[in-house]
């Protein structure tokens, strides 16, 4: 298994249930030695950051190193995600790395994502092992 400097856990925001299951096999078929959260839509994304809501009674989870967000979800998307993911005092963001992993190819959601809130990384689905490598070596070279 491969270890990371940095990258304790990896968060899966997307509210569909198979794309989840087939990242997280994705995960640990690259060797990776990563807790995987999944979140089905932003606002549990939030609790997970915040120790809150169905996580309040946790100080263990891992915060996210990477954090693969899908654009359309319902109750909170991507965008508002973002939105509220930005007001987060800076301990509870630390350096996580806030990749874009949608279906669309939208231009004006590709604008959005890159420039409007400066995402790293805008990928298109579905999450390939080469696209999860690059997005690991680009953000965690270092192995331990």
């Amino acid at each position: 298994m491969k270890k990371f400097k940095g990258l304790n856990c990896i968060l899966l925001v997307d509210d569909d249930e198979v794309t989840n299951y087939l990242n997280k096999v994705l995960i640990k078929k690259s060797g990776i030695d990563v807790h995987i959260e999944v979140a089905l839509n932003g606002e549990i994304a939030l609790e997970y950051l915040t120790s809150t809501g169905k996580y309040s009674s946790n100080n263990g989870f891992p915060k996210p190193g990477l954090i693969f967000l899908d654009i359309n979800m319902p109750r909170m998307n991507g965008w508002e995600f973002i939105e509220e993911y930005n007001k987060l005092d800076s301990s509870q963001k630390a350096d996580i790395v806030i990749a874009m992993l949608t279906s669309s190819n939208n231009d004006d959601d590709v604008n959005t994502a890159l420039e409007k809130y400066e995402l790293p990384a805008y990928i298109y689905k579905p999450l390939t092992l080469g696209k999860l490598e690059e997005i690991i070596s680009k953000f965690y070279p270092v192995e331990i």
